[in-house]
């Protein structure tokens, strides 16, 4: 049985993802070069024989394509996230985001693999005319180096799906929440709270709305459309699909609830303005009906959501200690 290769294997959802396939009887490749992955997360993978570790970049190309034989399928979830800060280092996106889903194009494309899915945002509709925005809306002008570098990314697969008959599926998600949590707004406002449990500055005015999508929902909407093989029989060879909840908050709504859990009420400090920085969409909000008609759905509200990575967060303190 051949393999499945995960780039980002030791990230948040990456780590979630190789659990669940290893779960399922699968043998898994996991790539990561621990950049902001956390070996941790692995721990119970490691320890299956099922599992092997493949430490490298996306960047080395002859490396990626060594680790990649053997595998007939390709999760690629590694990326650089880090939306608030991309004009302080705006080669980053490029490298990390861009390149290198071309070079894991050309590993594949080397080793013959002909089915990738992709960890795409729904960042790539911008400030949408269309709410809740579906997976034709057009394109605005991008506001983030983030979100540009995923639609140079979605580019390259469609075009590698049309060029060299891949199967290819582009998932758009809303921001992820839940165990293995490590970079995001609640990550964020926690270690804020532990600090100074008195204050809590919040980026923006908090009127922002966002929708927001609890890990294993991700993955087994991921999961639910590659074993259906939709692109198979799509005209291109790629499908894409959004991945959200059919809702979204406010991020004062989600400041109430982490503040609730903790049982705090800190005075609350604003930055003023719709937008927390620069690219910052205050308004995401995703149609998921395509996704829904395969039989996928929710299992959590954002509210339990929200819990469940606060739980884990306090649980898991580590997490701030070793962040990169």
């Amino acid at each position: 049985m051949k393999a499945i290769f995960v780039t980002g294997a030791a990230g948040f959802i990456g780590s979630t993802l190789v659990d669940r396939l290893l779960a399922d009887g699968k043998t898994v490749v996991g790539w990561d070069n621990f950049s902001t992955g956390q070996r941790r997360f692995l721990d119970g993978a490691l320890r299956n024989k099922n599992f092997k570790l493949a430490e490298g970049d996306n960047l080395d190309l002859p490396a990626l394509t060594r680790a990649m034989a053997g595998c007939d399928t390709v999760f690629h979830l590694a990326a650089n996230a880090d939306v608030r800060f991309g004009l302080e280092h705006p080669s980053k996106d490029l490298q990390q985001n861009t390149v290198a889903t071309f070079n894991v194009l050309e590993a594949m494309r080397t080793n013959g693999v002909r089915r990738i899915a992709f960890s795409s945002t729904g960042s790539v509709y911008g400030e949408a005319a269309v709410i809740p925005t579906p997976e034709d809306a057009p394109f605005p002008v991008q506001t983030s180096l983030y979100a540009a570098s995923k639609v140079s990314g979605e580019g390259m697969i469609s075009s590698y799906c049309e060029g060299f008959k891949f199967e290819g599926y582009i998932f758009r998600f809303v921001s992820i929440l839940g165990e293995r949590y490590t970079h995001g707004h609640i990550f964020d406002f926690y270690q804020q709270l532990l600090e100074h449990p008195g204050r809590l500055k919040i980026l923006g005015d908090g009127k922002q709305r966002k929708s927001y999508l609890y890990v294993q929902d991700c993955v087994n909407a991921m999961l639910q459309v590659i074993g259906q093989g939709t692109a198979q029989r799509a005209k291109h060879g790629v499908e894409i699909y959004n991945l959200g909840t059919p809702e979204y908050v406010q991020v004062n709504d989600s400041v109430g609830h982490i503040c609730g859990a903790l049982g705090l009420n800190p005075q609350l400090e604003y930055t003023g303005g719709a937008r927390g920085w620069v690219g910052d969409n205050p308004f995401i909000f995703l149609d998921t009906q395509k996704i829904q008609a395969t039989g996928w759905k929710t299992s959590l509200t954002i509210e339990q959501g929200i819990g469940r990575t606060l739980q884990w967060l306090q649980q898991n303190q580590w997490v701030y200690e070793k962040r990169p």
